[in-house]
């Protein structure tokens, strides 16, 4: 077990008078990868958004703890609350047309001061040192062309990933992120994953509908069904679980697994 890292209290967002998330209290990041399942509409990525701020809440607080600090982070912007370290990957990934896989990937270790491309493509000293990192993953992912376009979506997703990488983020949250790719760069988002949680560079919760992917690479896993996280535990404990069973799974999936 570690440190929590977040921990959300009365947290409630509503469309159309709707209720779409309603969270009591509840914490993440005590464990180094956690996995968030439900059916579609159970509210994951709206969860995920609210955390973020790339949406709103309606009410409710939501506590960072970051160098043995407690920051309240509900109120604080998007750009802010990635400063801190808590960063997401995106499920629908949008990306520069014109910019190069590594012109993409160098765009992203910016600071806002110099988040001019001329100044950033011109800038030798900041090209050097962002190189290195930067070639890593390229060869770890074994980009077919690194100067060239990604123009496929496995390549897009795989962009985003390395970006958010980049950041170096305490708590990162990744919207189904082996969608799209391939098994070989499925086994190599999880091999960094493991390698990046086991060295406690930082915690993951992985919000997927994989959940062959989830019982594998998750130490613990929150089941969430009509806005609220009903139950959370050991992948094994979830798995079994009557409810998730009879609201998620299927009858035929558990008795096949």
């Amino acid at each position: 077990m570690r440190e929590k890292v977040l921990h959300l209290k009365n947290v409630v967002k509503k469309f159309g008078g709707r209720t779409v998330v309603d969270i009591k209290d509840i914490t993440f990041g005590t464990h180094g990868i956690e996995g968030l399942i439900g059916p579609n509409g159970a509210g994951k990525t709206t969860l995920i958004s609210l955390i973020t701020h790339k949406i709103g809440m309606d009410q409710g607080q939501i506590l960072y703890y970051k160098n043995n600090k407690e920051i309240d982070i509900s109120k604080k912007r998007l750009d802010e609350i990635a400063r801190l370290g808590l960063v997401r990957t995106n499920q629908i990934i949008q990306d520069f047309a014109s910019l190069s896989i590594r012109e993409s990937l160098l765009l992203s270790l910016a600071t806002s001061k110099d988040e001019q491309l001329y100044k950033i493509f011109n800038e030798k000293k900041f090209r050097k040192a962002a190189e290195q990192e930067i070639n890593e993953y390229l060869e770890f992912f074994h980009f077919e062309n690194p100067d060239g376009h990604a123009l496929s979506a496995g390549e897009k997703k795989l962009l985003d990933i390395i970006r958010c990488m980049l950041l170096k983020p305490k708590f990162l949250l990744m919207d189904e992120p082996t969608s799209g790719l391939a098994q070989d760069q499925t086994d190599r988002v999880i091999e960094m994953m493991k390698t990046k949680t086991a060295n406690n560079e930082m915690s993951i919760l992985i919000v997927e509908h994989d959940l062959d992917l989830i019982w594998k690479v998750s130490e613990n896993v929150f089941f969430m069904a009509e806005g609220e996280i009903l139950i959370q535990g050991a992948p094994d404990e979830i798995r079994k679980n009557k409810t998730v069973i009879s609201k998620y799974m299927g009858e035929n999936y558990a008795q096949n697994k």
